[in-house]
């Protein structure tokens, strides 16, 4: 059993190894013709009631099927054998749709497997692109069982929502636009559920700039795995469960936060809820709860900038019904 162990750590650790800038710039250029570059809106914190600092959003929101995850999804799609059975994923709703989305513009068979707290918005977008959507359990750990038993059935690609290098250098190609577009950032404030996003913005900045790594109270999962000093189990709950709430951060990419992430701060549901309303009272960007969460930092005050400090916020999906236009 130890030498299972110590074999599955070392293709751990050769793995997130190949996570670097260098793979990440490789991979970008890959994905480049079917993501879109998405841009930076420059505010103030005054537009939001805080002392006056300039900030920085990162519109990831407005990316292919409504979130970064396209990145990841195309990054898989490209760079890995597809088989005849097509891919299969597991996700809270983002990465399936975002799945979805690759495998339509690609024309490769897709099956999206989703526990039931997915938001009906989320649900429908990958129906809308096409793949078949299977409703299995209540939490993201039994959508992620069943996509798993579905491989083994049918030899479908898992495509991981984090858990996966591609996927990992997808996302990094988030921070490359963002070091092109606003290099004179300090801090860059990351949303986090199973890590594949920050792993891959942390790996590409590797300690140049600052990361820091926003969860919900409710989904600690990286701020579990750091006090454990490994990736653990962790409560999956919370207004933004079903895009942050995985039961516990990736392998790959949890050598790359205890590098490179600067630390883990927590914020409340309504904190949340206080930023989405925030964002689009004041600058009209419509964000998902998970999509709001790093800016819930700053809001709350859990994350205080010091005078002088340039921060960038990553809004990170707008997969959401909350604002209608109905009549």
């Amino acid at each position: 059993m130890s030498t299972l162990r110590c074999a599955i750590g070392n293709g751990i650790m050769t793995a997130t190894m190949d996570i670097t800038r260098e793979r990440i710039a490789a991979t970008e250029v890959v994905i480049r013709p079917h993501i879109r570059r998405t841009p930076l809106v420059m505010a103030d914190l005054a537009d939001f009631g805080l002392p006056a600092a300039p900030i920085t959003f990162k519109l990831e929101m407005l990316q292919h099927s409504g979130s970064f995850k396209a990145r990841g999804a195309f990054a898989n799609l490209l760079l890995r054998p597809v088989p005849e059975a097509g891919v299969v994923a597991a996700s809270g709703g983002n990465h399936g749709a975002a799945v979805a989305y690759a495998a339509q513009r690609l024309g490769i068979p897709a099956t999206i497997f989703v526990p039931d707290i997915t938001s009906p918005a989320k649900a429908e977008r990958i129906k809308g692109n096409g793949a078949k959507l299977v409703i299995a359990g209540s939490r993201y750990a039994d959508a992620l069982a069943a996509s798993e038993a579905h491989v083994a059935r049918t030899g479908a690609m898992a495509v991981h929502a984090y858990d996966q290098a591609e996927t990992l250098l997808g996302q990094g190609s988030v921070a490359l636009e963002l070091e092109q577009d606003a290099p004179g950032i300090d801090t860059l404030l990351v949303a986090v559920g199973g890590g594949g996003l920050i792993g891959g913005i942390a790996a590409w900045y590797a300690g140049r700039t600052r990361v820091v790594a926003i969860e919900p109270e409710q989904s600690p999962t990286l701020h579990a795995a750091i006090a454990a000093g490994a990736p653990v189990d962790a409560p999956a709950g919370g207004l933004a469960a079903d895009s942050l709430a995985p039961r516990r951060v990736g392998e790959l990419m949890f050598p790359i936060a205890q590098a490179h992430v600067e630390r883990v701060v927590l914020v409340s549901d309504e904190a949340i809820r206080q930023a989405q309303a925030a964002l689009w009272s004041s600058l009209r960007l419509v964000a998902e709860p998970g999509g709001a969460a790093a800016f819930a930092a700053l809001l709350s005050g859990r994350y205080r900038p010091s005078p002088g400090e340039r921060v960038a916020v990553l809004l990170c999906g707008a997969n959401t019904t909350a604002v209608k236009f109905d009549g």
